[in-house]
């Protein structure tokens, strides 16, 4: 197979303009490379609460420390901000990043409405997002802390007075094993710290169920091969690792690109031929996509250059957005469930 690695995924653009076009693969590639400081996953051993009210989790690796309930808390991506919101934590937010990257959903828009927008469809600048006092801030991954790109690190902002919360999916040792049920640790998480534990356990059940309903449903089935990929600007590349892989796997899919394949051994995505994905003869084909200009590009360049490919001619091309694939969301089931649909839909 005609693939190799892609060490030139390892940057992201500064622009708005380029953000806006830039591969979902650069985004999470660099997100991956550039974590620091992180170790383990979450577990439940370290977390505790003193008399003071102080509660201590443990978060990649290290313990993160809250003096009573965060007031002034930053969402450092829609995805993020949108699970605070369904905490009931709108009163709590300072502030809410990446925002014109993408869009909260419709039923909790509206609880944003007044929360400052800082840093466009970028993450903050260092002084932006020291300038609204932040007392915790919560990403996705720890690219948004990235000082060498003019963001604040998560020592500047331990300086400050914010402690700092990241995705236990995107913590750099599990950046290639992570699994949708990591958005579940994180709620825990949130739970305790912020004293909304009933509600975390409410959406944790939500979420589960959604889980365990696709999982019945597509028990039995004869799995379709899927091939997850993504496109743009005349590249194509595979992506075969991380929360991405689990969310196939969790759809009830025959995974074409795995971890255990030697493409991915020290990277989630790799660069793939035209003729080498041909060559697989996937019955269906899963893209994520910022957009919908993107989303047809990328159907354009699909039916156009694999007329005769299983996923092209059975109309099996899904695509999700690129929100829903970054670590700890909400998201991560959602497209689940959406993928699944459009597999099996006489299942579902």
């Amino acid at each position: 197979m005609n693939v190799s690695s892609q060490p030139s995924l390892r940057s992201r653009s500064r622009s708005r303009s380029r953000s806006r076009s830039r591969s979902l693969v650069i985004t999470l590639a660099a997100a991956s490379l550039l974590l620091t400081g992180c170790g383990t996953a979450v577990t439940g051993n370290p977390d505790q609460v003193d008399a003071s009210g102080a509660v201590t989790v443990e978060n990649c690796g290290l313990e993160v420390t809250t003096d009573g309930v965060p007031t002034a808390v930053v969402g450092m991506h829609p995805a993020q901000t949108e699970l605070l919101l369904r905490l009931g934590l709108a009163d709590n937010l300072a502030g809410q990043a990446q925002a014109e990257g993408h869009t909260l959903p419709d039923d909790v828009a509206a609880l944003a409405e007044s929360v400052p927008v800082i840093g466009g469809a970028m993450p903050p600048s260092r002084e932006d997002l020291l300038s609204v006092e932040p007392d915790f801030v919560y990403a996705p991954t720890t690219y948004e802390f990235s000082a060498d790109q003019g963001f604040a690190s998560i020592e500047q902002l331990a300086e400050a007075g914010a402690a700092v919360y990241v995705a236990s999916g995107g913590c750099e040792d599990r950046r290639m094993t992570g699994q949708v049920a990591d958005l579940f640790t994180d709620l825990t998480n949130l739970g305790k710290i912020f004293g909304v534990e009933d509600e975390a356990a409410e959406l944790i059940t939500e979420n589960e169920a959604v889980l365990a309903t696709v999982a019945q449903a597509t028990a039995g089935v004869d799995k379709l091969r899927v091939a997850q990929v993504y496109y743009e600007g005349g590249t194509l590349q595979a992506i075969g690792a991380g929360i991405e892989h689990d969310i196939l796997k969790l759809a009830g899919s025959d995974n074409v690109y795995t971890p255990d394949q030697d493409l991915f051994a020290n990277f989630f995505a790799a660069t793939l031929t035209p003729e080498a994905l041909a060559a697989e003869e996937p019955d269906a084909i899963v893209f994520a996509t910022w957009g919908a200009e993107h989303e047809a590009e990328t159907r354009q360049y699909l039916a156009t250059t694999f007329p005769n490919m299983p996923a092209v001619r059975e109309n099996r091309v899904i695509a999700v957005s690129s929100s829903d694939v970054f670590p700890g969301t909400l998201g991560n089931v959602s497209a689940v469930r959406q993928i699944a649909e459009q597999l099996y839909p006489d299942r579902l």
